[in-house]
């Protein structure tokens, strides 16, 4: 009976164990964001299958400072993204669903997270 007990208590932990080391999910699909370039005109960008549950800066616009931030996001990943006006996923936010419309050039973004 102790025995029975003992190796399931392992196959628990090792069950476990697993579920934690398994890789971060990427979202699959496109998330596509406008940014103005250096040149003063729009330029468009689109992240590939980007990572969930890690919060992504914008390159471009991850600097208050001296750039712009993005805008006009669109999430066609089959995750949830939600957008952030700051860097580090910080300040006012608002939620794209998966396979949704592009966002109008109003909405503003710095970074993102994906859900899922």
């Amino acid at each position: 009976m102790r025995l029975r007990h003992s190796v399931a208590a392992v196959c628990g932990a090792l069950a476990l164990t697993a579920a934690l080391a398994a890789p971060a999910h990427a979202a699959t699909g496109d998330f596509g964001y406008r940014f103005v370039g250096m040149d003063g005109y729009p330029q468009a960008v689109t992240l590939h299958d980007p990572a969930s549950g890690e919060c992504v800066a914008i390159p471009e616009a991850a600097d208050p400072g001296s750039s712009a931030p993005a805008f006009a996001p669109h999430n066609d990943t089959d995750a949830y993204a939600v957008v952030f006006t700051e860097p580090d996923c910080t300040g006012d936010s608002w939620t794209l669903r998966p396979h949704g419309r592009p966002a109008t050039d109003r909405l503003k973004l710095r970074s993102v997270l994906f859900l899922g």
